[in-house]
């Protein structure tokens, strides 16, 4: 429900933009205020992503930038993906491996 209010709020938003009652500055707040949160993933969660888009450690770790002992120790518990990793981890959750892939 939040979200579609928020959907209904970022509409308005960039259409008083683009007629110009709205100022750049302000457009972009409204643009971070509707971002999607940023989800925290425990190991298990991670393999299960990483499993369910049926690649191996190393092909997920191309597709995230990182390496593969990296995504080792994320499934293991022993590292926890943060900033831009955990961002990508979250697109391809929802999204899987081909929202990388362009």
């Amino acid at each position: 429900m939040a979200k579609k209010i928020l959907d209904v709020v970022h509409k308005i938003a960039s259409g008083l933009s683009k007629a110009g009652t709205m100022s750049t500055q302000t457009m972009r707040e409204f643009d971070v205020l509707c971002l999607p949160p940023i989800k925290a993933y425990n190991a298990k969660q991670i393999r299960r992503i990483r499993e369910s888009n049926k690649a191996s450690q190393t092909v997920f770790a191309a597709y995230l930038n990182t390496s593969p002992s990296t995504i080792r120790q994320w499934e293991q518990g022993h590292k926890k993906p943060n900033g831009p990793s955990l961002k990508l981890l979250n697109l391809v959750a929802e999204k899987g491996l081909e929202v990388l892939a362009s």
